[in-house]
């Protein structure tokens, strides 16, 4: 913990922040689960539900079955009316909802935020502080110096958040019957869906592994749920979990069920009529599972943190106000499942949030600096891994890619890699050294040019390693003085979408009314606005070239250029600048846009006023 994390505030016994009634004791234990028969008693005459203490006497229900009470034990118990178990259910929840032994934390995005106390003994582990030595954003902090921030505080604002949509959907619906321990698992969930990811990010499971481990299909989340289990098992959670109310193993499945995300559609997971896939909710409460991780529309908590916490440290403008959707977040049934909806009127801010997606992966995800940097520290960590050793479980030496079969050994690999090869002085990691001292230099590979391919020929996964191949093969009608292999370009590929390729993301969210609210509607793309993208994806090609003299660039951009004709994509945008002579021979690159103005303003004045001459002379001669 750092300074800027408040450690144990002591309050006041009331959950609720509220002092106790005067003349009512109060319960002589501050932890709930200490608490016997009697302090249950004094507990509920405090909150006004004293008629009830005998029937909890006769039960003998004492502290430590508190967080396991339903509905059904109540009524066993002789509580009858449901208005008056509803009403106990949500008193009995504020003793864990709002613990008294909760710690503040002071985070930039989301003001002081309470943990539970169970979320600050995962936190408090070598697995998860790991986070901390891990940029959120990998590269792109060598593009904008604001973007510092790591996945440690971004877990921590999931975890909060998924809390508040949880604790919202509690307290406004309490036919769903969410208890303490759905409660905790989702803000579990929100908290190590990150512990898998590796140095620099998305650089780690999107670039690297792919070039060091080709027949392996390897994503973070695969890491995240065995890092979990491995924090759980070496730091003994597991009779801390029992302590706090959950059951092992069903809670620990649904925690690593939300981790790991929602099956597609055709999985188990679709219009309510296959087999339900999961086994630590019922489908009762499969809305749970589209809190954290929600692969049906892609709204969730997730996003919500790194939109506000992204553009926070980008300085770029954050659009969406999730705290609306909070305020108007309500679980209906569609199609035979439960699923969380909002109010119509909130499709709008919805298309924000998906257009802030959108502007992020363009002006800083994205970024063509950025990616070439991503791109050259990729390159350095292939040439390193063979040479750096990392010893796992039993003593076991491992390299930075097979580190992922290692918890252990994962555990030590962070961000930290980079100055681990910049300051080594082993002669084999010569090469990877001069690579990452170029990029603290920014002696950086060079930019070509971006173009597009049409929509109906977009680039096929299967053909991105022979780009290079294709730009170098090009032969331009004017002659090169250098020739250039494919080892000196570097293409990328980049998709950019709302977050479900060509699909329309809000095609997936159900909407309900005002007047209506238990059902709910589907709401057009042409009912909110006739401005909307009328495409939701697009693919950019980046082309960078590794040599820096300028006869080598002259001739890479020539070639790119020509590349572009040859295969029908769009010209870039110095194109006419870069290779002049090469532009007319594409004619639909030359056509002039029906919809352009490039008239000079002053000429269209002047031939505005000798019309009007022309017409008052016509006048004159009638």
């Amino acid at each position: 913990m750092n300074r800027c994390e408040s450690r144990k505030r002591r309050r006041s016994f009331s959950p609720d922040r509220g002092s106790p009634e005067p003349g009512v004791l109060q319960p002589r234990k501050s932890n709930y689960q200490e608490w016997d028969v009697e302090d249950v008693c004094r507990f509920l005459r405090m909150k006004g539900l004293g008629k009830f203490e005998q029937l909890f006497r006769d039960a003998q229900l004492s502290g430590d079955v508190l967080p396991m009470l339903t509905q059904r034990d109540l009524e066993k118990a002789g509580v009858s009316i449901l208005g008056d178990r509803l009403k106990l259910i949500k008193c009995i929840n504020t003793l864990w909802q709002n613990p008294i032994d909760a710690k503040v934390f002071n985070d930039p995005i989301h003001g002081h935020i309470e943990m539970h106390p169970l979320l600050v003994r995962i936190i408090d582990t070598p697995q998860f502080q790991r986070l901390r030595f891990i940029k959120q954003l990998g590269g792109v902090y060598f593009v904008y110096p604001g973007a510092s921030h790591n996945r440690f505080e971004h877990s921590i604002g999931v975890a909060h958040l998924a809390g508040q949509l949880v604790k919202a959907l509690c307290g406004r619906q309490p036919e769903l019957q969410i208890n303490h321990r759905d409660i905790l698992c989702v803000q579990i969930a929100g908290l190590c869906h990150d512990l898998g990811h590796g140095p620099f990010s998305h650089l780690f499971d999107g670039k690297f592994i792919p070039l060091t481990r080709k027949d392996l299909k390897w994503k973070h989340e695969d890491a995240s749920l065995a890092m979990f289990d491995h924090l759980i098992d070496t730091n003994g959670l597991e009779v801390v979990l029992l302590s706090y109310g959950l059951v092992l193993p069903e809670d620990v499945k649904f925690i690593k069920e939300q981790i790991q995300g929602r099956p597609t559609e055709g999985n188990g997971a679709g219009d309510g009529s296959e087999a339900w896939p999961y086994k630590g909710r019922t489908r009762e409460k499969g809305f749970l599972y589209e809190i954290v991780a929600n692969k049906r529309s892609g709204i969730d908590v997730d996003k919500w943190d790194y939109f506000a916490r992204d553009c926070h440290h980008l300085g770029i403008r954050n659009n969406f106000d999730f705290e609306r959707f909070l305020k108007f977040a309500r679980v209906c049934e569609v199609e035979g499942m439960k699923r969380i909806c909002t109010r119509d009127k909130e499709v709008g801010d919805l298309y924000n949030m998906f257009h802030t997606r959108n502007t992020l992966h363009r002006r800083a995800y994205q970024h063509r600096v950025g990616n070439i940097i991503g791109c050259m520290i990729t390159e350095a960590m292939v040439l390193a891994d063979p040479h750096i050793q990392i010893s796992g479980a039993g003593g076991k030496i491992y390299t930075i890619s097979t580190a992922i079969d290692d918890m252990e050994a994962y555990t030590k690999l962070t961000d930290n890699i980079f100055e681990q090869i910049l300051y080594s002085s082993k002669p084999e990691l010569w090469e990877a050294r001069k690579i990452l001292n170029n990029v603290l230099c920014r002696r950086l590979y060079k930019w070509i040019g971006q173009t597009q391919p049409a929509a109906e020929a977009m680039i096929e996964q299967e053909e991105f390693n022979e780009l290079a191949n294709q730009i170098a093969a090009v032969a331009p009608s004017t002659s090169l003085e250098v020739k250039l292999g494919p080892e000196d370009f570097i293409v990328n590929v980049v998709q950019m979408d709302y977050g479900m390729a060509e699909k329309d993301p809000i095609n997936k969210v159900r909407f309900y009314c005002k007047n209506n609210p238990n059902r709910t509607i589907k709401i057009r793309k042409d009912q909110v606005s006739q401005l909307l993208p009328e495409r939701f994806t697009e693919q950019l090609i980046q082309v960078y070239c590794k040599k820096s003299d300028d006869q080598s660039l002259q001739a890479a951009r020539k070639q790119f250029v020509q590349w572009c004709i040859n295969r029908d994509f769009t010209k870039p945008r110095d194109g006419d600048i870069v290779a002049p002579e090469l532009t007319p021979l594409k004619p639909d690159w030359n056509n002039s846009d029906g919809d352009s103005d490039d008239s000079d303003p002053w000429d269209e004045l002047q031939s505005q006023r000798q019309a009007n001459s022309h017409r008052s002379l016509a006048k004159a001669f009638d």
